[in-house]
């Protein structure tokens, strides 16, 4: 067999294998995307029903009282009689006699006897005692007679209900929310209490906070609450009594702070603790200062989350702060979220992901359950564990569920879930994993929801939160109670400045914490009646008023559902990336109405069967919520408690049909968008353009009527415009990748053919060839470039440098520098590390080798960009998952080929040692420097930069989560990248130098 032959056979089997391994690479990026659906079920709760509403009954004037004396009690006759004040009329008059005996706990039953004029409440407890004043003050403002519970006993269903701190300390400034581009997730709650120096705290603001903590304590109370959690653990702590201590050395003044906390907030929770509020410290694990971190680096070796004596450090706090503060109940701990989102500038306080596996979350929960059973004290843990490593679905999944807390069961501990198979989104199903486990369990809710237009829009939850109760209760006989977040979640800072019982109309979501409270302690609570009763509280005692109201609310579910989700998308379970990304998507958290291809590619590729049905639901929903709007503008502002009111509703409505008509038209885009690259259909393509048209126009209008609302702040269109922006281009590079794609095939061809045709004489003819023959037999490359004219090597060099530039361009729509000067710039370290390392020898076989393959590889591109340009591309690459394989096999055995086939063609030159050695030494710098570069800027920032120019992955994560922590890639790759590179560079260069003849033999 001839050398030519051998070679040949060599190149051929090198190809197939370099395409074996592009095609497992295919195989891994698909399994790495993990792009599937499964069917979800569906919560199914009661279809709104009417309720009778009735003549609002007027209170009697209560002119004796005779009841225990205690802050309490005192509280709640507090609360009653200011319900009877607030009263349009009353009539007649009426005694209160209440009663209770010596009995202890949580028990609030009660018994209302005697008659309508000399009430009496019986309890055996004064848990129960108070609970019945406050149901009369509840009867009062729902507009109720008072005597209606008659002769009944009156019991909570589920002892245990919880809220978090709403917006206590929260300063109502209108500048921190008027740019509405503030994620971070941050309440800054009593940052006006907190002084830098000592004495750390600002007392005048300190007692404005405990005014306004005192207000929502009372509030709360009278909404049927018995438990809050107050936000902060470590910040208290000194751990001046850890083992190897002291944690802060003397003079560190966080131990100073921690002092000056706990005297400050120490009287907050005695004052709950007087009112009948258990208080629980709301932390994320880990939770850390700096002196704290290096304390258990050094002594651990590292935050080794699975080291129960790492965990002694904490138990060890909890003893300090509890003996210091005995009105405290426990600790609520979180571990599935943290870091810069939540934490405070300037403030050396903030948390890790640390605690990311099933042996870390039992010794956590071990220590810290024996040092709360010892203490007389609770743990509750959550759930949420967002995809943070092992742990990262046992918030959903069953299994990981059991395999995590499996076996857990002292009786200190309460786990806390999320009532939905996910995040609060509308269309998921309920969570199973409340159905399971032998702990003490409590159900989370969310009234104001954070994803659906942050409680902005009017959302009617009680159907679904009796649903979710009732189902979960029937199967699991361990809830005991509830956890209602009336203002919390989500940025604070991006939404309306609406903040509970203090700012804007956040009697709106109220519906839902009263909601949530009546359901806890009556699962058969009538819904209709209890959104009646929050009408008549807060708006009107008109019967046709609250009427009107109460059908508007009754509409406002499937609004939110339709406008703000595209069902056949919703309705699914989809997984991506390891992952379960959220129903809507298309919004990210939660005005970012995002224009990456990903998401929209995926949501198309799901409903593509369904698109018309899709479309007519969004157009439903501006029908539904106009219908509203006609309902309460029907109403006489005259029968409104106050007709500002009445104005705060129409507003919410006229900002909820602009949104959804704007949401209306853009998903008619997206989703005409997404078939038009799917089927290549002229009349798609037509109906995108002009669904484009229509949202560009409202979406302009959207931002010119309500950008610096405070109350309805205008959506963050950043990423559907650059969408828009690239989808606008995609005809057009198609046709530019056409007429390269004509371009580079002419060359392909003219290469083939020119020897054995009268092209060879034409000029360029011969760089064609050469290109030709180098890339697809690079042992000739030096003999194809042999006698060439300087116009056909200066071609034979500029063609593909400029094919390739305009193909890179091309596939970015000319919008990304980033990704052009990342690719270009590796390339061209690439080839000048080869020139100078070729020295004095000719250039000019490796180039014609890697110009050659360089412009194969641009055809492969181009062919993929010709259909119907960038967006057709990467609709491929994200839905298509057979094409995407043969184009990853294809793509990656090509750019493999670049480099073997210039260190063949540099063998003949050199010889193997040293031609390997100048193509690692060029592959290493093209990497290392690139990513010192990216590693210099950093990798979140790089990625950021380079995502909002490609849109492939959505906006809102650089600006929320972080594409670092949401992809769970390490902040140091692009270090470990160049240092690799630089191995590589180094290994190569040795290889490349001359060696001296004995020491090694010559090439």
């Amino acid at each position: 067999m001839t050398t030519a032959a051998k070679r040949g056979i060599l190149a051929v089997v090198t190809a197939i294998v370099l395409v074996a391994l592009g095609v497992g690479l295919g195989v891994v990026v698909g399994d790495a995307l993990g792009i599937r659906t499964e069917p979800a079920t569906q919560m199914s709760p009661a279809a709104p029903v009417d309720t009778d509403i009735a003549a609002a009954v007027p209170p009697p004037r209560f002119t004796t009282v005779d009841a225990p004396e205690g802050p309490r009690v005192d509280a709640a006759l507090d609360e009653l009689l200011d319900a009877a004040a607030d009263a349009t009329h009353t009539a007649g008059e009426a005694s209160l006699t209440v009663v209770s005996g010596d009995g202890d706990g949580g028990d609030d039953t009660y018994r209302l006897s005697g008659t309508p004029t000399a009430l009496k409440v019986e309890a055996s407890t004064i848990a129960g005692a108070v609970r019945g004043v406050y149901d009369l003050a509840a009867q009062i403002r729902a507009g109720r007679s008072v005597a209606e519970h008659l002769g009944e006993e009156v019991a909570s269903r589920l002892p245990f209900r919880m809220v978090e701190m709403g917006a206590v300390g929260v300063d109502p400034n209108p500048a921190e929310w008027a740019p509405g581009t503030d994620y971070s997730h941050a309440s800054k709650a009593f940052a006006d209490v907190f002084l830098p120096e000592a004495p750390y705290i600002d007392q005048k603001a300190l007692a404005s906070a405990y005014a306004d903590f005192d207000t929502f304590l009372r509030h709360s109370l009278a909404n049927g609450y018995n438990a809050v959690a107050f936000p902060g653990f470590v910040e208290f702590v000194t751990f001046d009594d850890v083992p190897g201590g002291p944690v802060y050395a003397g003079g560190d003044d966080h131990r100073a702070k921690a002092i000056a906390l706990r005297d400050a907030f120490g009287p907050f929770w005695d004052h709950a603790q007087e009112l009948g509020m258990k208080v629980f410290l709301r932390t994320d694990m880990l939770t850390l200062t700096t002196p704290l971190e290096k304390y258990l680096t050094d002594r651990f070796g590292s935050l080794d989350t699975e080291n129960p004596q790492l965990w002694d450090v904490y138990t060890a706090g909890l003893d300090e702060l509890y003996a210091a503060e005995p009105a405290l109940d426990g600790v609520l701990i979180r571990i599935g979220e943290a870091g810069r989102v939540y934490d405070v500038p300037g403030w050396d306080y903030y948390s890790e992901l640390a605690v990311k596996t099933p042996d870390a979350v039992r010794a956590m929960l071990t220590s810290l359950t024996r040092q709360a059973e010892a203490s007389n004290r609770e743990v509750i843990f959550r759930t949420w564990s967002v995809g943070v490593g092992a742990v990262g679905d046992m918030h959903t999944s069953t299994d990981s569920y059991e395999a995590v807390l499996g076996g857990i069961d002292s009786p200190a501990l309460i786990v806390s879930t999320k009532y939905t198979l996910g995040d609060f989104y509308s269309w998921l199903p309920l969570n199973s994993t409340l159905e399971q486990g032998d702990q003490r369990r409590i159900i989370e809710f969310q009234s104001r929801r954070e994803f659906e237009a942050f409680g902005a829009f009017p959302n009617d939850l009680g159907r679904e939160y009796q649903f979710a109760v009732q189902k979960l209760l029937a199967a699991n006989p361990h809830i005991e109670g509830i956890w209602t977040w009336t203002q919390d979640g989500g940025p604070w800072r991006a939404g309306p400045m609406t903040l509970y019982l203090k700012a804007g109309f956040w009697q709106l979501y109220e519906l839902n914490t009263q909601l949530a409270a009546s359901l806890a302690r009556d699962p058969d609570a009538d819904v209709a009646a209890v959104t009646a009763a929050w009408a008549h509280e807060w708006f009107s005692d008109d019967p046709d008023t609250v009427r009107a109201i109460v059908q508007a609310m009754n509409g406002s579910r499937d609004a939110v559902e339709h406008g703000l989700y595209i069902e056949p998308f919703a309705e699914k379970r989809v997984f991506a990336i390891g992952l379960e990304p959220p129903p809507m998507m298309w919004i990210f958290e939660w005005d970012i109405l995002t224009g990456d291809s990903a998401v929209l590619d995926v949501i198309y590729s799901i409903s593509h069967d369904r698109v018309d049905e899709a479309i007519a639901d969004g157009k439903k929903a501006v029908a539904d919520v106009e219908a509203m709007r006609d309902a309460v503008s029907s109403t006489d502002a005259a029968t409104w408690h106050d007709p500002s009111m009445r104005g705060a509703f129409r507003g919410t409505l006229d900002y909820e049909v602009d949104v959804l008509r704007m949401l209306s038209a853009y998903r008619e885009m997206i989703l005409y968008q997404g078939q038009w690259h799917d089927t290549l259909s002229s009349a798609s393509y037509d109906a995108w353009s002009s669904a484009r048209d229509e949202f560009t126009t409202l979406a302009a209008a959207h931002t010119e009527k309500y950008a610096g609302d405070v109350d309805y702040p205008a959506y963050n269109l950043t990423a559907a415009e650059l969408g828009v922006q690239r989808a606008d281009r995609d005809l057009a590079m198609a046709w530019i990748a056409r007429g390269l794609l004509l371009l580079a095939i002419a060359w392909l061809i003219i290469g083939m053919f020119a020897a054995r045709t009268r092209l060879i004489r034409r000029p360029g003819a011969a760089a064609a060839r050469a290109s030709w023959l180098a890339s697809t037999r690079p042992w000739r490359a030096r003999e194809s470039t042999l006698g060439m004219l300087a116009p056909d090597r200066w071609l034979m060099v500029g063609l593909p440098a400029a094919l390739l530039v305009a193909t890179r361009a091309v596939q970015t729509s000319f919008l990304s520098w980033t990704q052009l000067a990342i690719v270009l710039s590796a390339w061209l370290i690439f080839v000048l590390v080869v020139r100078l390392l070729v020295g004095r020898r000719s250039p000019w076989p490796v180039i014609a080798a890697v110009g050659g393959v360089v412009v194969l590889r641009c055809v492969v591109t181009l062919f993929a960009l010709s259909f119907t340009g960038p967006g057709g591309y990467w609709y491929s690459f994200w839905t298509q998952p057979t094409a995407r394989t043969i184009y990853i096999a294809i793509a990656f055995a090509l750019f493999v080929w670049v480099f073997v086939a210039a260190g063949w063609a540099l063998v003949a030159q050199v010889g193997r040692r040293r031609a390997t050695g100048m193509v690692l030494a060029a592959v290493g710098l093209a990497l290392a420097i690139p990513a010192g570069i990216v590693s210099a800027i950093g990798l979140e920032t790089a990625l950021t930069v380079w995502n909002d120019q490609m849109g492939l992955l959505p906006w809102g994560l650089a600006r929320i989560l972080g594409i670092t922590v949401y992809l769970d890639i390490p902040a140091d790759t692009a270090l470990w990248a160049a240092v690799f590179g630089a191995v590589i560079a180094g290994v190569g260069f040795a290889l490349a130098i001359r060696w001296r003849r004995g020491a090694a033999s010559v090439a």
